[in-house]
């Protein structure tokens, strides 16, 4: 099966550019009341779109530099200390005063679903477009451009054109329904979208239900047509489609425990990306992202700690 090329330089680095934070996540141990302080079992830990595909990348093996920004406090200290453990370099952030560090707020019911969340990721916007035009030597360097959408409009610019002259090929993902409008005028200039299906439905400005398999097709479609050249789109429980201009189809998600949902679509996209930059076929890159995904379900916290390429392939999704 054909997949759109990359770059000529697959073992330089993955430059992963957006979010990073620290997740408070409660799982609900019965019916949510409004207006009282509900019984649930909670956690932390470090997350943010960026932050989480540049720590799946590195636990994959895969040589990733980080541009994010933290605020000027501890948990941002702790934040990066964690990523560069794991294998990620994190030399290029942004330490801001202007800002806390992010957070993002969530509460997921007894089923493991989410219903509701907050984030603050305001230090991402302290990423200015000069900011990233002083590390344009890393956008020289690298092999692929990640980018989640915290960034704001202008500095999503200059990532994609700074990318353009380096004829590197972009991965975006929408990051949340607020935030997805932000991707949507430079589809055309996007190699990879990885929506979910409330995300891909703003980025094709119309509605689809997620368990309509042929829907989900026809917007992974629509995107192509606005110039992306691999659009997937994470379906929850109902898998994941994906579409190129040679080909398209459909893998299951299989069933699975869901002990918290957050991080799941990053270790996807992060997974999928890996696979590509090794001359994987799409549909082997999605099943294995897709396991990724399942195996990230069921543990409670953003990214798999002991995450390896043999763990994958021992828990393969068929």
């Amino acid at each position: 099966m054909e997949t759109p090329a990359i770059s000529p330089s697959p073992e330089s680095p993955v430059l992963v550019i957006g979010g990073a934070g620290v997740d408070l996540v409660g799982r609900l141990t019965g019916e949510l009341r409004a207006g009282t302080s509900n019984p649930a079992n909670i956690r932390t830990s470090f997350g943010g779109v960026a932050r989480n595909v540049a720590e799946n990348l590195a636990r994959l093996g895969r040589s990733v530099k980080l541009i994010t920004a933290i605020g000027d406090d501890q948990l941002g200290e702790r934040l990066l200390a964690q990523a560069a453990s794991a294998g990620v370099d994190v030399s290029a952030a942004l330490r801001t005063s202007e800002h806390p560090t992010g957070t993002y707020l969530g509460v997921i019911n007894p089923a493991g679903q989410l219903e509701f969340a907050l984030d603050d990721m305001n230090a991402t916007s302290a990423l200015t477009p000069d900011y990233l035009k002083s590390h344009a030597a890393l956008f020289r360097e690298a092999s692929l451009v990640f980018v989640d959408a915290n960034l704001p409009a202008n500095s999503l610019r200059t990532v994609l054109s700074l990318a353009g002259k380096s004829q590197l090929p972009v991965c975006a993902d929408p990051t949340s329904t607020s935030l997805a409008g932000r991707l949507r005028p430079h589809l055309s200039r996007l190699w990879m979208v990885t929506p979910n299906s409330a995300e891909a439905a703003i980025l094709c400005e119309k509605t689809f239900e997620a368990a309509r398999r042929q829907q989900a097709l026809d917007a992974a479609k629509c995107l192509l047509a606005q110039g992306v050249e691999i659009a997937l789109i994470t379906l929850a429980e109902f898998g994941v489609v994906y579409a190129t201009s040679q080909t398209s189809g459909h893998i299951s998600a299989g069933l699975t425990k869901i002990i918290d949902p957050t991080g799941a679509g990053d270790a996807l996209t992060a997974t999928v990306i890996f696979a590509l930059l090794n001359d994987m076929p799409l549909d082997d890159a999605v099943r294995l992202g897709v396991t990724a995904a399942s195996l990230t379900l069921r543990q409670p916290g953003t990214v798999i700690p002991n995450l390896s390429l043999e763990m994958l392939y021992d828990q393969l999704v068929v």
